[in-house]
């Protein structure tokens, strides 16, 4: 009597004797099925190269398997920092520290960490336009994205807007709980424009929904004590203030804007010699 043998899976032994064709075909197939682009587009130079370097069978599936899960994990971040919603690309590699020496490199690459997301804490940078503030605010973003969190960017005016549409729609709450579950709320441009009553208290439900909860960071033009006006009501501006300090890292880029000076020395007249 034979005996069939339990140590394979039948269609491990319904597949013995393929033809190279038919098993180019079949890993085509099955790549299509089980959804791993990765390894049905590199998988004939994995053969070529595992064949090269002499790679056991465990060690050739390793690379393959690998290589699916780095560009999973590549389009993935991809797919964040493109949700994220940022107007332009910046990154901390190409941040000129020498041209602010109000930024602390040390400070930075902390929380390039995202140690500061993790807890729930706030983020400031305070300082006049050209001295790097946004470039940092996105820079940090983006690399919380490629760190997994998830991450919104917007224009504290937009977000405003957005919010009375929403609670003239009777949409607000739904509105407040996308803002809330984000793992970083990134908010631009807070304190370039004057914000009515009714626009300070929505945003002031958005920042309580994620008080030390998830992540806030802001950039403003405007020092805490001038946020009066942008903020009417005193009561209400201290309350926002609150919020955004509490745990915050501040870091305060100053006022001289690098950019402009970057701009003047580039189109200044070189002097002549007699």
């Amino acid at each position: 009597m034979t005996t069939t043998s339990t140590s394979r899976p039948a269609s491990l032994r319904r597949r013995q004797g393929l033809t190279e064709q038919a098993a180019q075909a079949a890993i085509d197939q099955a790549c299509r099925r089980l959804r791993l682009p990765t390894i049905r587009a590199v998988v004939d130079d994995a053969v070529a190269a595992a064949t090269k370097d002499q790679l056991t069978y465990q060690g050739f599936l390793a690379e393959l398997l690998l290589a699916e899960v780095d560009d999973r994990d590549r389009r993935s971040t991809l797919r964040r920092i493109k949700s994220a919603g940022f107007p332009r690309e910046k990154w901390l590699a190409d941040f000129d520290f020498t041209a602010n020496p109000n930024i602390n490199p040390a400070t930075i690459n902390e929380l390039a960490t995202g140690d500061w997301i993790r807890r729930g804490d706030p983020l400031c940078l305070i300082g006049d336009s050209g001295t790097g503030k946004s470039h940092l605010l996105i820079a940090l973003a983006a690399a919380a994205a490629e760190q997994g969190y998830r991450v919104r960017y917007t224009l504290a005016t937009r977000l405003v807007n957005e919010l009375v549409e929403a609670a003239d729609e009777k949409q607000l709450t739904k509105t407040i709980n996308r803002y809330g579950r984000v793992d970083l709320l990134v908010i631009d441009e807070l304190g370039y424009m004057e914000l009515d009553r009714r626009g300070a208290e929505l945003l002031f439900q958005v920042l309580t929904e994620r008080e030390e909860k998830n992540a806030i960071a802001i950039a403003s033009n405007q020092s805490f004590s001038a946020w009066t006006d942008t903020f009417t009501d005193p009561r209400l501006c201290a309350a926002i203030v609150d919020r955004l300090t509490y745990n915050a890292t501040i870091i305060e880029t100053g006022t001289n804007s690098y950019r402009l000076a970057h701009t003047r020395a580039r189109h200044r007249t070189p002097a002549t010699g007699a």
